[in-house]
Formats: structure tokens, C-alpha cells, sequence
């Protein structure tokens, strides 16, 4: 057939004559040979036949040329199947396995604000007035006798300035009138004291009295209370105290005493109602503070408990100025307001919505500055430590009273609010089991001896985020070839997520462990959501503390024979070089473990070349990628395989042209392993989708494409690359090795490009780049017969019949 024959309407069909139907006859035989071949070469690429490849000589290899063989009219080598047989598989095992690029977005952002000084002083006795909030910053002695004491008048007057009403401050005071007791339930520094403090001052005239929080409410007695006045009890968190009477420790402990503890009888309705009698008899009132929580929801559903909305931070703000700036000019507080609007600030503070306390404090610092008392520096400062604020006051002493079971509540809190930092804006079901298996750890950590257990019917799901300071919403969880909804937990600001594993990663050493378990174990998760959030947390804590981080978290990963363990070390290592003091470190050990002779490690350094961060630019992974792939054989799928996956991962890491240019050269240099390895990665981009190429950069203009092939992803965004990519995949097509590797894998993009009218007229006005020869036109126009003629999976002829004209095309250009 001649090429004008070729543009022949009568005879250019997909089913025109025979001669193409011959050649495809057994295409369904032949398939079935694939399989089958496919499935032994691996097996036997797995076996002895691979120790004996690295053993011989590697003197010859370096005298091996693809030479003719990289040419459809040079002499046909022997086919090597066993090497690509595996194009079609990932370095996880399947195409998928690596998930898709919005969960690796997602969780790069989280700690895109992180940084790794987490230090912060606060000034004063424990005990601090601050705005609409009164809270006790360390905790109290442990004598066990009653405390009680007057709130000062000074305090209350300032109150009285600044204080804003929360919603349904009037049925309060009703309900506190009638009962002589209030339980409020709601979240530290909400502006429960301050509201608690304002009835309790307006029914009493300004006699308000502060109960020891140590005692809970039946320890009360008539002889505490005040005549006429008011009374404020903060029950602790869980409402667990300290007997006095010290007991010998457990065995292996050592010979010092510890404080025994308690749990106290639970607050009920009984309780309540003795403490209102008590109250009446002294014409006095009482309020109980209860953090949200198990207790607080028991009693909302009593006579006593109310819940505590926070009054609108921007009006907090605005009471406070008003109350720092009344003596100042007319326009001091309209200035003052503007600079907290200003997006330098309001991105330092990292939340969404401040709480009262913050609020108070933010008046302060805006006043400050408006008098010229601190620079602009000054308060950027100032707000960044809003976050760390609220990370302390979580996890100080959150194992109290340091034994099990009474330390569970606390540490079952605590480890939510770590869950929740690394899979911020993930499924709340991945959040909270993560949270449940974090808490054990935990709990073996501080006290070995009791194997803890999980509350079945604990903080209903729709209460819990409120302890980590945190909302469900609607959300889309990406698994690469489809996004499913879930129901996303998130923090209410995205600073929270670095404050918190700052905390407990500087301050608390003695967590390292039981976090590092975890997360080790979280990155042996075949689920691509939670091994790829785990692994980037990993990565951030290696920056932050890469002598401990390298040997607790990676090191273990890395050795590993589990391909999802070695990806989430390689993930955690490129993140850890995001950081450029620390990469000078990963390249260190990236080179050392090219050079290893543990496959293991060696697999692992070749993975994490394809984020690009540890070499810091692409050109410098592709030169780490060919230093290995030159000293191994052709046949070393061990080796090509994470090899041509990170080839194909900087292909879409946004910097097409540098990786497109080096694989020009890697074939001309004429060695068979690098043109091995060229040939792997072109299948890998007409087989792979862009989005389980994702990187740890951003690369916007791929995310319209994520779902299509990285070639097509490539012809949409960088349509000027076009002929370069042809001239690749023409010469993968024809050499003799890899050409039916990849003949399959056109096939299968183009039955996608077959259901996408975009995708199509992308490969349309490629196809003539492809039909550049005879052969080439006969190799394309046999694909697409055999696609057509496919009785399972017909393509689709309208767009079989645009995909034939633009290869009859070909012989026109």
C-alpha cells in the first residue's frame, strides 16, 4: 500500500480491507500470551536469575550500546520481555497505589506555615486576668483543705467595661435566679468565667467569691459558701482530684511515693440539687464550669446546664479597643481596627475565628502598636504566638495524674488533637482511628502495666472536633481514578496544625517515642490518605530534628521489604529536604544508599529523586537517577522500576523540558540500561495518570488533567513539547523490546482519550507526529483495527475514524 493509498477515502477505515484484519487475527491469542508471559517473567525477574545478573562482570556492561537496536531498520536484538513487563505496574504494585495528587496537596499545605521554633515565655504567677477570661495557667498544690476567695473589685469593674453579653445571657441569669445554681458548658477561653462572673455580679451586687477547683461540687460545704454571694467552681478536666495519702509505687519503679488518685463520684442532677439547697440557705448563687465533653453533654440535657456560645470575637475586639483607646483621638480606634484587619496579621494569628480571650489579647497588642509602643515586627510576632498558646495550654500535664485509668481522658484528648494536625482536612474516620491507636501508645508509655481499653460510647462524633478546636464538614477524599465524599475533619485555622506538633515535638521529649511508633505505623498503611499524610508529617519533624527524626522515623521505613514503607521514607525525606539547611544531610545519605549494597535502601533513594527537593533541582535528580541505573544491568527491574516512576514524577513535577532533553541524551549515549530506562519511563506517561505522579510542588497547570494520561496531561499545558515527546515515543514504539510494552499502553490511552473530547483532540493533532513512515502508519492503523475490533471493549469508531485520519494525516506532513 503505497501513501496515496493510504489517503484513499474507499480503503482508509478502522475495518477497511484485509490486509490489517490478517495481522490482527489473533489479537485475542495474543493477549492471552501477554498475560501469561508477563506473569512468568516476573516471577522469574523476582528469582536467583537476578542475584546472578549483578554478579557478572560490570566492566562488559559498560561496553553494552542500544546502538541499532534503538531503530526499527537496525538488526533486532534479543526481546528482553521480563523488563517490561512491568510497565504497566507502579512502584507500589499497581497504577493507583500512590493515591491521587490532591491528598499530597493537602497535605503539604498543612505545614506549609510550620515553622521549627516552637519557643514561647509567659510571664506571671498561674493565675491571669485577661480580657473576658480568667484561667489558671499552672496547676494547683496539693493540700487538701477547702480554698475559697473574693474576686477583686478591680477585676470585676474592668469586666463590667469590657465584657460583651453572649447569646442567651437573659434565660441565664433567669435560670440562675430561679435554681441558685448554673452548670455552663462550653470550651476554654470561650468567655465562660467572664460571662459566669458578670451574673454572678449582677445578682450579688459585686460579692463573688472563686471556689478551689480541687473539690468538686459534693465535697461543698455550708460552711465555704458566703453569705449573699456569689460562687465559682471550675470543675478540672474528667473532675479528677488527689487524695493526700501518699502509696508505695509499683514494682520496678523505684522506692519514691506517688500521690494516689481518684475518680470522683459523678456530677449529677443529685448533686446539683444539694448544692442549690446549700446555696439558699446562704441567699447565695453558684455557678459550675464544665469543658464540652461527655459531662457537659449529660447535664445540657438537665435543669442546671446551658451552653456558653462565645460572644462574636470582632465584637470583643471592638469593646477592648474602645476600652485601651477611649482616652485617644477620635480616629484611634478606626486605625486600630484597620491594622487587625491588615492580611500580614490576620495570616500571623492563623485562625479563623478568635475567641474571646484572643480577641482581648489582639486589643491589647493593636492598641500597643497604634501608640507606637511596638513595631510592626513586634506584633506580627505577637499574633504568631496566639497558636503556640493554645498548643501549651492542650498538652501541659495532659497525662494527669500520670497512671492509668484516670490519665485516659486526658490522653485520649490529647491524641485526637495530634491526629487531627497530621490528617487536618482529611475523613474524620481516618482522623479518629488514628487518634485511637495514638492513644494506646500513649497509655503503654506512661503505664505498662494496664493494657488501656476504648470507650465504645465516648464524645459523640459530632462533639469531639470541638476539643481540638476543629469542625466536620463536607469534604472529597482523592483516590486517584475517582474522589468519593466524606465527612472531613479540619482545624479552624491552619496555623494550629504546625502549633501542635511543635509542642509536643520541642517540648515534651518523652512523646517522641510513642509519636514516632505511630506514625511509623500509619506509613505501613496501604491506603494512599493515610500513608502519604503520615509520611509528610514524618518529613516535617526530620526538618525540626533530623538526628532523632532520620534514625526513629525513616531509617526503620527505608530498610524495610514493604514498597509502601520505602515510599513513605522516601515522601518523608524529600519533605525533611524541603528545608535547605537540613537537604545537604539527605543528599548525604541518598548518595551513600545509591551506593549500597542493601536493594532496599537503594530503591528507596531512587524514589525519593522523583520529588526533586532532595537535589534540589530537576537536573540534579536526573544525575542521581543515571549514577545508579549506569551501574546496573539492562534486565535489573529492581532498579528500573522506582527508577522510570521518578522519571516520569519529574516529567510532572513542572519542569518537562530538562527531564525531555536528558532522555534525548540517554539514548544517544547508546548504553542499554539507560535506553531501558528512557523506554519505561515513555510508557509510564501514556499509561499512568497525572495525579499518581504528584509531587510535594505545587504544579497548577496540571490539575485540570489530573485524572488524564501525563502524556495527553503534557500535550494540553505544553503543546510546544509535542514533537519532542513523538520523537521519544516513536522510538520506544519501534525498538523491538519495548515496542509491544508499548503499543499496549498507546492502546489503552488512547481507548481513555476515546471517552474525553478534549483528551481527543489532543491525541488527534498528535497521531501525524506519530505517522511519520510507512511502518509507523501500519503500526497505528493495526492498533486501532485490533481497538475496534475488540469484542469486550470496542473503541468507540467516530473517534476510531478521527484517530485514522489523523494518522493518514501523518503521511502528509
Amino acid at each position: 500500500m503505497s501513501d496515496q493509498d493510504d489517503a484513499s477515502p474507499q480503503n482508509d477505515g478502522p475495518d477497511a480491507g484485509q490486509g490489517h484484519g490478517g495481522d490482527r487475527a489473533d489479537a485475542h491469542d495474543r493477549g492471552s500470551d501477554r498475560g501469561s508471559d508477563r506473569g512468568s517473567d516476573r516471577g522469574s525477574d523476582r528469582g536467583s536469575d537476578r542475584g546472578s545478573d549483578r554478579g557478572s562482570d560490570r566492566g562488559d556492561r559498560e561496553g553494552d550500546r542500544a546502538g541499532g537496536s534503538e531503530r526499527a531498520d537496525g538488526a533486532e536484538q534479543p526481546r528482553e520481555p521480563s523488563v517490561f513487563a512491568a510497565a504497566d505496574r507502579g512502584p507500589l504494585g499497581g497504577e493507583s497505589d500512590t493515591g491521587g495528587a490532591a491528598t499530597a496537596r493537602r497535605a503539604v499545605r498543612t505545614w506549609a506555615g510550620a515553622a521549627a521554633d516552637r519557643l514561647t515565655t509567659i510571664h506571671g504567677d498561674g493565675t491571669v486576668f485577661e480580657g473576658n477570661q480568667i484561667f489558671a495557667l499552672y496547676g494547683s498544690d496539693r493540700t487538701s483543705h477547702f480554698v475559697q476567695g473574693p474576686v477583686p473589685p478591680e477585676t470585676l469593674d474592668h469586666l463590667g467595661r469590657v465584657y460583651c453579653a453572649t447569646a442567651g445571657y437573659r434565660r441565664m441569669r433567669d435560670r440562675l435566679r430561679d435554681h441558685r445554681v448554673l452548670v455552663l458548658c462550653g470550651e476554654p477561653g470561650s468567655g465562660r468565667k467572664a460571662t459566669a462572673l458578670a451574673l454572678l455580679d449582677e445578682l450579688t451586687g459585686g460579692k463573688v467569691f472563686r471556689l478551689d477547683p480541687r473539690h468538686g461540687v459534693d465535697e461543698i460545704t455550708e460552711e465555704v459558701l458566703q453569705e449573699s454571694g456569689g460562687h465559682l467552681l471550675e470543675l478540672l478536666t474528667e473532675d479528677v482530684r488527689a487524695e493526700s495519702e501518699p502509696r508505695a509505687s509499683r514494682s520496678g519503679r523505684g522506692d519514691h511515693t506517688t500521690v494516689t488518685r481518684r475518680s470522683v463520684t459523678r456530677l449529677s442532677e443529685l448533686h446539683l440539687d444539694r448544692f442549690g439547697d446549700l446555696l439558699r440557705g446562704r441567699d447565695a448563687y453558684g455557678v459550675v464550669l464544665v469543658e464540652n465533653g461527655e459531662l457537659a453533654d449529660r447535664l445540657l440535657r438537665g435543669r442546671y446546664g446551658m451552653y456558653c456560645p462565645p460572644p462574636p470575637a470582632d465584637e470583643v475586639l471592638h469593646r477592648h479597643l474602645w476600652n485601651q483607646l477611649r482616652t485617644e483621638s477620635d480616629d484611634a480606634l478606626g486605625d486600630a481596627r484597620a491594622r487587625g484587619a491588615r492580611r500580614d496579621v490576620v495570616d500571623a494569628l492563623g485562625l479563623e475565628e478568635l475567641r474571646p480571650r484572643e480577641a482581648a489579647r489582639l486589643a491589647d497588642h493593636l492598641a500597643r502598636h497604634w501608640r507606637g509602643e511596638v513595631t510592626d515586627e513586634q506584633l506580627l510576632s505577637e499574633c504568631a504566638s496566639f497558636v503556640r498558646s493554645q498548643a501549651r495550654e492542650w498538652f501541659a500535664g495532659a497525662d494527669r495524674p500520670g497512671a492509668l485509668p484516670e490519665a485516659l481522658p486526658a490522653l485520649n484528648a490529647g491524641a485526637f488533637r495530634i491526629a487531627v494536625a497530621v490528617f487536618n482536612g482529611s475523613a474524620y474516620s481516618l482522623a479518629a482511628e488514628a487518634a485511637e491507636l495514638l492513644a494506646w501508645e500513649l497509655a503503654v508509655t506512661l503505664d505498662p502495666e494496664h493494657a488501656p481499653g476504648r470507650r465504645l460510647f465516648g464524645t459523640h462524633a459530632e462533639h469531639r472536633p470541638v476539643q481540638a478546636r476543629a469542625v466536620l464538614e463536607d469534604g472529597e477524599l482523592d483516590l486517584g481514578p475517582a474522589k468519593v465524599p466524606v465527612r472531613a475533619v479540619r482545624f479552624q485555622g491552619e496555623a494550629l496544625a504546625g502549633a501542635v506538633l511543635g509542642e509536643i515535638w520541642h517540648g515534651y521529649h518523652n512523646v517522641r517515642g510513642p509519636v514516632a511508633r505511630w506514625l511509623r505505623s500509619l506509613c505501613d498503611d496501604p491506603r494512599s490518605e493515610v500513608w502519604v499524610r503520615a509520611s509528610v508529617a514524618a518529613g516535617v519533624l526530620c526538618s525540626w530534628d533530623w538526628i532523632h527524626g532520620f534514625r526513629e522515623l525513616v531509617v526503620p521505613l527505608a530498610a524495610t521489604d514493604d514498597p509502601v514503607a520505602r515510599m513513605a521514607a522516601a515522601t518523608a525525606l524529600a519533605e525533611s529536604a524541603r528545608d535547605p539547611r537540613v537537604r545537604p544531610a539527605v543528599a548525604d545519605v541518598l548518595k551513600n544508599w545509591a551506593g549500597s549494597d542493601d536493594d532496599m535502601l537503594v530503591r528507596t533513594a531512587l524514589l525519593t529523586h522523583g520529588y526533586v527537593l532532595a537535589a534540589g533541582s530537576v537536573s540534579g535528580s536526573l544525575d542521581a537517577l543515571a549514577r545508579v541505573v549506569r551501574t546496573r544491568e539492562a534486565t535489573d527491574i529492581g532498579v528500573l522500576v522506582p527508577a522510570s516512576f521518578s522519571v516520569a514524577r519529574l516529567l510532572a513535577s513542572g519542569e518537562p523540558v530538562p527531564v525531555l532533553r536528558r532522555l534525548r541524551q540517554w539514548l544517544e549515549d547508546g548504553r542499554l540500561n539507560l535506553a531501558n530506562l528512557v523506554h519505561l519511563a515513555v510508557i509510564r506517561a501514556l499509561s499512568t495518570r497525572t495525579t499518581h505522579l504528584w509531587g510535594l510542588r505545587e504544579v497548577p497547570e496540571l490539575d485540570g488533567h489530573a485524572a488524564r494520561p501525563l502524556l495527553i496531561a503534557l500535550l494540553a499545558t505544553r503543546p510546544e513539547l509535542a514533537a519532542e515527546l513523538a520523537v521519544l515515543l516513536r522510538q520506544t514504539l519501534a525498538t523491538a523490546r519495548s515496542g509491544e510494552a508499548a503499543l499496549e499502553a498507546l492502546g489503552g490511552m488512547l481507548r481513555r482519550a476515546a471517552k474525553d473530547p478534549e483528551s481527543l483532540g489532543h491525541v488527534c493533532a498528535f497521531l501525524p507526529r506519530l505517522a511519520v513512515d510507512r511502518r509507523d502508519r501500519d503500526r497505528l492503523r493495526g492498533l486501532l483495527n485490533e481497538l475496534v475490533r475488540d469484542r469486550d471493549r470496542p473503541l468507540d469508531r467516530g473517534a476510531a475514524r478521527r484517530m485514522w485520519d489523523a494518522v493518514t494525516e501523518g503521511a502528509n506532513r
